[in-house]
């Protein structure tokens, strides 16, 4: 289950809890964690739990889901970038990539030592230094490929 499927799984679980007149606070709580780990606007996102907004909060979520449903027509062209900010981003990217799965491959078992497998990390969620016009840019120059889900691969 990947970040996505766990917050639209949460939010299901507020709504029938609501709707059956059970407690939630541990499904907001958990809503509170994995949205501030999201790229989507935080102030949004504080406003929607503390007004317990669950239609703000589905939204939020369906921009996670599927970020180019929603507000593709605002922002820069990806061809009106300039060449040294798509420099700059690919360089944050990549430098990402290698730290995540750096980190994969050295997590702690079971065992005294580490498991010395090689990383399954593919894609990643981009740094969020740099607008998605840019990251649109580099997947038009090729050097970066969409996988979904606000995911970027190296091409």
């Amino acid at each position: 289950m990947n970040a996505a499927q766990k917050l639209r799984q949460t939010l299901d679980s507020i709504i029938a809890s609501l709707e059956s007149g059970k407690d939630s606070g541990g499904d907001w709580d958990l809503m509170q964690r994995l949205m501030g780990r999201m790229p989507v606007d935080q102030a949004e996102v504080e406003r929607c739990l503390s007004e317990r907004d669950l239609l703000g909060l589905d939204v939020l979520v369906t921009l996670v889901e599927h970020p180019e449903r929603i507000g593709g027509g605002a922002g820069r062209n990806p061809t009106d970038v300039p060449e040294n900010e798509k420099r700059d981003a690919m360089k944050a990217y990549r430098k990402r990539l290698k730290l995540s799965r750096l980190a994969d491959e050295s997590r702690i078992t079971g065992r005294l030592l580490t498991t010395g497998a090689d990383s399954s990390i593919d894609a990643i969620i981009p740094p969020r230094e740099y607008p998605r016009e840019v990251w649109d840019a580099l997947v038009a120059d090729g050097e970066l490929k969409h996988t979904g889900q606000g995911f970027f691969a190296p091409a």
